[in-house]
C-alpha cells in the first residue's frame, strides 16, 4: 500500500501531518502536483511534478494507483474514481469517502457548479480549523494502524 496526495490544494498542515506519518510507518507517500513541491529528505517521501493542465494531476494519481492505496484529496470527481478502482479516499478535513457517500457528494457538487454557473454566488468550502487537522491526523492514524495489523 502506498499513499498518493493530490497536491496542488492540500494545506501545509496536512502535508506536515503526512511528512510525519510516512516516516512513522514506513509507508511510501507520494506528492503529485504541476508545481515543484518540496518534500522533506526520507526514503519514504516523493514528489512528483507533471504537466500543468486540466486533471493532468488527477490522471497521474489514478494511473499509479492500486487498490487498498490511500488517497488524501478534496477533489470529489478524484475521489470517485479511486473508489471505483477498490482505493481509499481521505480528504484534509479528515473524512473518507466511501461508496456510500460518494454518489451524493458528486451529485451536491454538480449542483453547486450549476448554480455558480448560472450567475448564483455560492460560498467556498470554510478555512481550514485546527479540528480538521485533528480529525485528519487522527482519522490517517486510525488507517495506518488497521493497514499495519494486517500485515502482521
Amino acid at each position: 500500500m502506498q499513499i498518493l496526495v493530490d497536491a496542488d490544494a492540500c494545506p501545509v498542515v496536512i502535508k506536515e501531518i503526512l511528512f510525519r506519518a510516512a516516516d512513522r510507518a514506513k509507508i511510501t507517500t507520494i506528492f503529485v502536483a504541476n508545481k515543484l513541491l518540496y518534500v522533506p529528505p526520507s526514503m519514504y517521501l516523493k514528489a512528483i511534478q507533471v504537466a500543468k493542465g486540466f486533471d493532468v494531476a488527477d490522471n497521474a494519481i489514478v494511473a499509479m494507483l492500486e487498490a487498498g492505496d490511500l488517497v488524501i484529496t478534496a477533489d470529489i470527481p478524484l475521489a470517485a474514481q479511486v473508489i471505483d478502482k477498490a482505493g481509499h479516499a481521505l480528504n484534509p478535513r479528515g473524512e473518507f469517502y466511501s461508496i456510500e457517500n460518494i454518489r451524493e457528494r458528486l451529485a451536491m457538487r454538480d449542483f453547486m457548479e450549476s448554480l455558480r454557473a448560472s450567475g448564483v454566488e455560492t460560498q467556498g468550502p470554510a478555512a481550514m480549523q485546527s479540528s480538521d487537522r485533528h480529525t485528519f491526523a487522527a482519522q490517517l492514524d486510525q488507517f495506518l494502524a488497521r493497514h499495519q495489523s494486517r500485515l502482521r
